[in-house]
């Protein structure tokens, strides 16, 4: 973590430079050909409860960044398509915004199953994808920057929190796909080496869509009658959150009991539960719409004018939208060009104000500083924040918990590779250099 901080510091001035020239450039007016944006989010299917408001995000972004001038004195069209949850889908679509929208950088994805779908798309045909979503870490891809929470700085935090207000038994409870369980793989060890005892933790995983939840929660129920305080740690994904809850109420157990701490449920999809007998159960992120700072209060009047819609919430896969999108507009403006080798360059180093009121930079492993928020969810069905980071987190791309990954280092800046091995000296995949 010192040595990120001691680069960011170092490159803190040609930051500055670079959003000197993004501010000079966004005042013009915009003209002539567009710089087309591909928009990479499931509109129908499973995941759509998700990633529907991600698309109508980067759409208020983009015509906000023209009203300020475009990008380059030149107007941005958003390319929309829609890989339905299909993940194999999403890498079809990917390609086609690539190779026939000729799009400069593409939004997209939520799971970690669509992003590892269309990675192998974005290094053949060198562009870049930035992914908005917590995810498992175990990756560094270079034209893939990370604006969502690694592990270091989503689910390690929340179950320190949820340790600290002593809870010794664990459910993990994660849809049955690779975030989920690498992410559990993690916790799992982490649990263990804080001395948790093999028979406190339980493991299991439901399909997407899974909707019969009886008789999960209640093996989740006994599980947790043991008289040791119980919590469940939900990597459930999608619209299988909206039966889960309902069963939950439903058996009667409560955040007193058994808190839930989730980590893909914000705002949106508490948005279609009745939340009252939910009060008091737990999510982690890095944003909630509930954040009281002049930068939220101004996101959330612009997206209620673009919506149209007072009601319509915000979200934390919305703010790293708008993280990354300030981050590509700043690097583009600070490379003069499109060019994706160009502008994946000058993004390690480029700052942008997040909503809660600090300042996100990117880091050479793609990934981004980020603050931790435990969220307790209330009867409006909102989040109340009752516990916050001090500083920002540097996101990990590799985790200190497992033993394969704790040797390895993500730098895109010097080492010019996103998996090197520091014991054997030597990058374990493709250099920059290679690509």
């Amino acid at each position: 973590m010192t040595s990120s901080l001691t680069w960011l510091r170092n490159l803190a001035a040609a930051a500055t430079i670079g959003s000197t020239m993004a501010t000079s450039a966004m005042a013009q007016t915009p003209s002539g050909e567009p710089i087309k944006v591909g928009i990479l989010h499931s509109l129908s299917g499973t995941m759509a409860i998700s990633e529907t408001t991600l698309k109508d995000a980067m759409l208020m972004l983009i015509e906000e960044q023209n009203k300020k001038g475009g990008v380059l004195g030149r107007p941005l069209e958003a390319v929309v398509v829609d890989p339905a949850s299909d993940w194999p889908l999403f890498a079809e679509k990917a390609r086609e915004l690539i190779s026939q929208d000729e799009v400069a950088a593409v939004f997209g994805c939520w799971t970690s199953v669509s992003r590892k779908s269309v990675l192998p798309v974005f290094k053949e045909l060198n562009s870049i994808l930035f992914y908005p979503v917590q995810y498992e870490g175990e990756e560094s891809e270079r034209n893939v920057f990370y604006t969502g929470a690694a592990p270091n700085q989503q689910a390690i935090p929340a179950v320190d929190y949820l340790m600290d207000e002593g809870v010794e038994r664990w459910v993990l409870e994660g849809t049955d796909y690779v975030y989920p369980r690498t992410t559990n793989k993690i916790l799992e060890q982490y649990l263990k080496d804080k001395g948790v005892a093999a028979e406190d933790i339980i493991v299991n995983y439901t399909p997407f869509g899974f909707s019969d939840w009886q008789t999960e929660v209640a093996k989740i129920k006994e599980f947790g009658s043991t008289g040791k305080k119980t919590a469940v740690v939900s990597t459930i994904n999608g619209d299988a959150n909206v039966p889960f809850y309902k069963e939950l109420a439903n058996q009667g157990i409560e955040a007193t009991d058994i808190p839930v701490v989730a980590f893909s449920v914000g705002e949106e999809e508490l948005a279609g539960i009745d939340t009252g007998p939910l009060v008091g159960h737990l999510a982690a992120w890095n944003y909630f719409q509930s954040v009281d700072t002049p930068e939220n209060e101004d996101f959330i009047a612009k997206w209620h004018e673009f919506t149209g819609n007072d009601e319509r919430v915000t979200n934390d896969p919305m703010e790293a939208h708008y993280i990354g999108f300030n981050m590509w507009v700043k690097a583009v403006e600070k490379a003069g060009t499109t060019d994706a080798d160009a502008v994946i360059d000058a993004l390690p180093g480029i700052e942008q104000a997040n909503l809660t009121g600090g300042t996100s930079v990117m880091l050479p492993n793609h990934h981004i500083t980020k603050p931790v928020l435990i969220g307790e969810i209330n009867d409006e069905g909102q989040f109340d924040v009752v516990s916050e980071t001090d500083d920002l987190v540097p996101g990990d791309a590799w985790s200190d918990f497992l033993p394969e990954s704790k040797k390895l280092k993500a730098d895109w800046v010097e080492l010019k590779c996103g998996n090197y091995d520091t014991e054997a000296g030597k990058c374990l995949g493709e250099t920059a250099a290679a690509q």
